[in-house]
Formats: C-alpha cells, structure tokens, sequence
C-alpha cells in the first residue's frame, strides 16, 4: 500500500498519464495484477496492489478485496477511484465485472476501469470510439512524458515485483559465508557484554552503535562486516531496536540505505529488527510495494514478531503514516 501526494510533482491528466504513473507510485512494473488508485480531490493519495485472481476465484476473491479497499480508500479519504487490470481480457473483465458494482455501492466514485493488455489499454467506461475505440490504444509506460518526469523526479520503477524482492533479500556466496562468521564473532562479544555489564552495557553500547552505523551510510560510506554483525546481533534486544526505531524517522534517503543493507546482510535468523526498520521507513516515504517485500522478510525471519505484525496490519488497513508521526514515541509501550 502506498501513500502518494503525486501531483505537486507529476500532472495527470489522462488515462495514459495514469499508466505511466503507476509503475513510479508502486515502485515496479505491474504484471497479472489489480491496481487501485485513489484520490483525494485531485491528489493520488493512495495505491494498492493485488495479483489477479483465478477465474474460479473470482467472486469470493472479490468479496475479500473489495471491503479491505473501501476501508484504505476511507482511512485516507479518498472521493475517487481508478481501477486497472493488467492482463489478458478474459481475466481481468470478470474481476472488473464484480469489483465495479461493489466500490459504487459503498458511494465511492470510480474515475475509471482500465485494463493493460499486450502494451495497448482499454476503458471498460469510456464509449466514445474517438478517444476509446475497440481495439485500444498503444501504451508504453516506459517511454511517456510523465514516465520522464517521474524519473526526473528520482523515482524509480522496477522491472517487476520479482526485482524489488531481490533488493532486499539475503546476500549469498562468499558475502554470506563473511557475514556469517562475523555474526559468529558479533554473538560471543554480546555474551561477553551481557556477562560484564548487563542489560545496561548492552544498552549503551547499542546506542553507540545506531549511532556511528547512522554517521557511516549519511557520509555515503558502507559499514564493514563486523559492524553489520554487531549490530544485527544487538538489535535483537528491544530496547536497542526502539534507539534505532526511533532514529529512522525516513526523511533521509540513507536511513533507507542502512537498514536496506542490514536487511540484506543480517544473517537470516536476525534479519526481523532490521527488515521491520526498512519497512517502517519505506512506510514513512510512501514506498508501501517495498516496505510489504521488507515485511515479508522479517515475518520469514520471526513470523511471531510484533512489530511486523503491527506495520503490516497498518499497510493492509491503509493507514497514512502521518498519522503515527510521533510513532514510537518516549515512555510508551514498544512491540
């Protein structure tokens, strides 16, 4: 689920335009899926992405869908919708055919239905064969003016949603094994700490960590192994993952790359604290398609940890981020 203030950068002002922008609102080029996109007045506000259903599958798919999108299109308070398939006809028009009817009971005003077949679009609502004929128009997302504007912009449309979840999985190969025999290393000092100082040591010497891993990726320099290690064994304690969580504020585009390269380098077992970190701060830059890919790495790693559970629930619901602006904040509870 995405969040989008899209036009005070990028003008809209055709079904085309609407097209061209999705790839760059989602993070990826969509393929066998249903993209909702919602406005506020005239502003993109939100934008969701869901893979098409089965044939078979279609009505109960859509019994689920639907009431999950009037909440998000209701949390940000949308007054429109524009709906696109991508696919072939024969399995998008029966998920349109159904989805349509649903959003215009709940009193919601749908801009358009599109479909993306074959790099040509049609209208299931537009009649007029002047702007709308039969066979539909060719499209191709890559090449349009608002595409150049988006990246432009420095926004950045993957190939597909295959290539945003290799951007955050685990390192392999030789990086693998370097990185293991540093969390090896990384989980006999921590025993050490906890041994000698206790909870408090770890504390301290976990906001020491935050700290300079934050000071390294802000002056565009990459943290040695032994410092991922440290601090991916470190965050497993709660108190330390809330001084990072709370210094990830996804206002500065590095706070990104940290937490995108400890989710690549923790070992596996570890990767929930740092996965549910870049999630939070995708989340807070509107970058849904890769804070969910981040949340599905920290749910692999630890499927019982709270803190995913609690991002995901927000995504799924559509909750803007600034609604928890000052989430997490001192003295409450933490997940």
């Amino acid at each position: 689920m995405n969040h989008h203030d899209l036009p005070a950068r990028l003008s809209l002002a055709s079904p085309a335009d609407v097209l061209a922008a999705v790839p760059y609102l989602l993070g990826f080029h969509p393929t066998h899926s249903v993209v909702t996109v919602g406005l506020t007045g005239t502003k993109v506000t939100v934008v969701s992405r869901a893979d098409l259903p089965d044939p078979a599958e279609v009505t109960r798919w859509v019994n689920a869908f639907a009431p999950q999108q009037i909440v998000v299109l209701g949390n940000v308070s949308a007054t429109a919708v524009i709906v696109v398939g991508y696919g072939a006809a024969p399995i998008v028009t029966p998920v349109v055919d159904v989805l349509r009817p649903r959003l215009l009971a709940a009193g919601i005003d749908l801009l358009d239905t599109l479909r993306v077949t074959d790099g040509r679009f049609y209208s299931y609502q537009c009649r007029d064969p002047r702007c709308c004929p039969v066979d539909g128009l060719p499209f191709d997302p890559t090449t349009s003016a608002t595409a150049v504007r988006a990246i432009a912009a420095g926004q950045v449309a993957l190939p597909d949603r295959a290539a945003l979840v290799a951007s955050v999985a685990a390192v392999t190969g030789p990086a693998r094994d370097a990185m293991t025999a540093a969390t090896r290393r990384a989980r006999q000092r921590l025993t050490a700490v906890q041994a000698a100082g206790g909870r408090a040591a770890v504390i301290r010497l976990g906001r020491a960590a935050v700290e300079d891993t934050f000071d390294r990726y802000r002056d565009e320099h990459v943290a040695a192994d032994d410092e991922v290690a440290w601090l991916t064994v470190l965050l497993t304690h709660i108190a330390v993952r809330d001084i990072a969580w709370e210094a990830t504020t996804g206002t500065q585009p590095w706070h990104m790359a940290v937490w995108t390269d400890l989710t690549r380098r923790a070992d596996p077992s570890l990767a929930a604290a740092p996965a549910s970190l870049l999630a939070f701060a995708a989340w807070r830059e509107g970058l849904g398609a890769l804070a969910a890919v981040a949340l599905d790495r920290a749910l692999t790693a630890d499927p019982h940890y709270r803190l995913a559970h609690i991002l995901d629930r927000a995504l799924r619901d559509g909750i803007p981020p600034a609604v928890l602006e000052q989430w997490p904040s001192t003295g409450e509870p933490t997940a």
